[in-house]
């Protein structure tokens, strides 16, 4: 059983079996026993690939901050010739679960409730989501007061769609987006806009 644990079970499958624990029942849900349950092999498995509980945990935070913050961040220095099409760039993050995962982001907020480092983490993360989007506008004219505000709007709609766990199928909310971004930029998207948009998400 020690060699299966070893050789066949790896550090990406008792994260991805962590996160599936996490965003479905809540961090204390994460533990070892019960990794080891999930995946069918001994627990003495998980300790080639993490030291304790705190580690996984660890890098599960890490994937987190990567996956969500980076990529929300890349998509606002993304080429664009007009702050319609930078808006639409950064949609990508809300229609792409390889770009930005909204259930993790949920389960890291939820858990940062009852962990004051997490929460601190998830501040500065926060943080840096809000300057990138503020850059974004001001890389297309706008005022610094204007693009503070409207940076705002933005993440604070975002994360209460997140929080608020909306249910709405996909194609309305593809459909809703030019609405999105006539509202959080003040600019109505062309049609070419719109079609390049579409074709992206099909």
């Amino acid at each position: 059983m020690d060699d299966v644990s070893k050789q066949g079970v790896t550090e990406s499958a008792w994260l991805n079996a962590a996160y599936d624990l996490l965003t479905e029942s809540g961090v204390e849900a994460v533990k070892v026993m019960t990794l080891a349950k999930k995946l069918g092999v001994s627990r003495t498995g998980f300790y080639w690939h993490f030291k304790d509980r705190e580690e996984l945990l660890e890098a599960m935070v890490r994937r987190w901050e990567e996956k969500n913050t980076g990529n929300l961040v890349a998509r606002t220095e993304a080429y664009a010739e007009t702050i319609v099409e930078a808006m639409f760039n950064l949609f990508d993050c809300w229609l792409d679960d390889d770009l930005f995962d909204a259930r993790l982001d949920l389960a890291i907020r939820n858990w940062a409730r009852n962990d004051p480092k997490l929460q601190r983490r998830l501040d500065n993360a926060d943080r840096v989501r809000q300057e990138a989007v503020t850059k974004m506008f001001l890389r297309f004219g706008f005022k610094a007061e204007q693009a503070h505000v409207r940076a705002m709007t933005v993440m604070y709609t975002q994360v209460g769609y997140i929080s608020m766990q909306i249910e709405e199928n996909r194609e309305t909310r593809i459909a809703n987006m030019p609405d999105y971004v006539e509202v959080f930029t003040g600019v109505r998207p062309r049609e070419s806009d719109i079609s390049r948009f579409m074709c992206r998400h099909g």
